[in-house]
């Protein structure tokens, strides 16, 4: 077991990953940057270090000011959650050349994740179905053209490196196609620090369904099931759901094997997921891999009843898969999860200030992750995901009815958040009967938008 794990992260997934470490016993570093000095991953961690100021290129993404948290704390493994360094292959490679055990796959593995066009060709040759999508990158609008002409509109056009969704931009029409490859390279290079990019075909009225799946060192993996992540606002996953209700139990289980055997033949190790994109006839298409652990994860653990982060770690550890998790996994139930931003509900601008009123739900089957509390202070410019709401239920119309009730009893005043357009989502007729996709949305919103995730 590790001697001592800094938490290369903040807000709710560095406290999440606080909780995991204590209850294995292990001790954790918090890093912070100047502002976070009061957050509860910095008062629940045993030992905590101030890396810089708000700025997150100049604290959180600064590898040599974490590496040198790490050491003088002589932790000797970092998780980095998600998001910041978690898919930065350099990160990983300084990791393993200070000694310190990087909680996660191989930088050979977040490198192929991280190069969208590799990855597809990859998934290709193992016989997963892409979508029609340029080669590799294109570097002019007329070779866009030319591809979007071969593949027919509406097409994207994506950022050939990062992830979370930023940076694409969609051309329903030639007459559109300049503006957003312009806008994409840009945002790409804004987000990423890299502004080539791709085209590939945009499914209308498509569903977000991925699989997420943990690999031992030892080359044993098992699927945990999937997760419904077709609720999505500026290309984030507000509201996800295990099981899927597009899925039945045999589509689950052919697709599972399929990426279980797609983890070992690549040689990923520890957490990931394959996210896939399912169109009106019920055809999966390959999206992206993730090599991280990612904010949808609470609804796999309600449903499986595994500690994904727990699991992150013995894997890291070297601790074998059977060691780990009984098989085989039976998924139990339904889970949603509810994803709040200190956010205006209608235009999404984010909101600041100090939190004057907080009641959080519970009772049964309701979990609740989160880093705010009552008169803490959301910081301008700071991550608006303040809390993560979560329910199991024995079918999803438990589960829906548990949500319903615990946004009710949710109570956040002093800043405005994202509760009352989840009230809606709830309580709109398309999710509640599980037909839907990621235009659900565009009904709720003043400027719909075709751009997905």
């Amino acid at each position: 077991m590790f001697n001592k794990v800094l938490v290369a992260n903040r807000g709710e997934i560095a406290l999440r990953v606080i909780n995991a470490c204590k209850e294995l016993g292990i001790p954790t570093v918090a890093v912070y940057a100047e502002p976070d000095a009061q957050s509860l991953h910095v008062r629940f961690a045993d030992e905590a270090v101030c890396i810089g100021p708000a700025n997150p290129t100049s604290s959180y993404l600064n590898i040599p000011s974490v590496i040198s948290a790490a050491e003088i704390t002589r932790a000797d493994a970092i998780h980095p959650g998600y998001g910041f360094l978690a898919e930065n292959p350099s990160f990983a490679d300084v990791c393993d050349a200070c000694g310190i055990t990087f909680i996660g796959p191989s930088p050979e593995i977040i490198r192929l994740s991280a190069d969208k066009c590799k990855t597809r060709r990859r998934m290709e040759s193992l016989g997963i179905c892409i979508l029609p999508g340029s080669d590799g990158a294109v570097g002019t609008v007329e070779e866009a053209a030319e591809w979007a002409g071969r593949i027919g509109y509406p097409v994207l056009i994506k950022p050939l490196s990062g992830a979370g969704g930023f940076g694409m931009s969609a051309a329903t029409s030639a007459d559109e196609l300049e503006s957003a490859f312009e806008t994409a390279r840009r945002e790409s290079q804004a987000a990423f620090g890299c502004d080539e990019v791709f085209v590939e075909k945009l499914i209308s009225n498509a569903r977000h369904i991925e699989f997420q799946v943990l690999v031992d060192q030892h080359g044993s993996a098992i699927s945990l099931g999937e997760r419904e992540c077709s609720i999505q606002r500026r290309h984030q996953k507000i509201v996800e759901e295990s099981p899927s209700p597009a899925l039945d139990a045999a589509k689950r289980e052919e697709v599972g094997r399929a990426v279980e055997r797609i983890m070992t033949e690549i040689g990923y190790t520890n957490l990931g997921s394959i996210e896939f994109l399912m169109d009106e006839q019920g055809c999966l298409y390959f999206l992206e891999m993730t090599s991280s652990i990612q904010l949808e994860h609470p609804v796999t653990e309600m449903v499986t009843g595994i500690d994904l982060v727990k699991s992150q770690i013995l894997v890291a550890t070297g601790a074998p898969l059977g060691d780990i998790i009984c098989k085989p996994i039976k998924l139990r139930g339904h889970s949603i999860e509810c994803c709040i931003h200190a956010e205006n509900p209608t235009d999404f601008m984010p909101s600041s200030g100090k939190i004057q009123a907080f009641n959080v739900p519970g009772g049964t089957g309701v979990r609740a992750d989160l880093a705010c509390y009552y008169e803490c202070v959301i910081q301008p410019g700071s991550d608006p995901l303040i809390a993560k709401l979560i329910v199991h239920g024995s079918n999803r119309g438990e589960a829906l009815q548990r949500m319903s009730r615990a946004l009710e009893m949710f109570i956040i005043e002093g800043v405005q958040t994202s509760l009352p357009l989840h009230r809606r989502i709830l309580a709109d007729p398309a999710f509640r009967s599980g037909r839907y996709n990621e235009n659900l949305l565009d009904r709720f919103c003043a400027k719909p938008s075709l751009i997905r995730q």
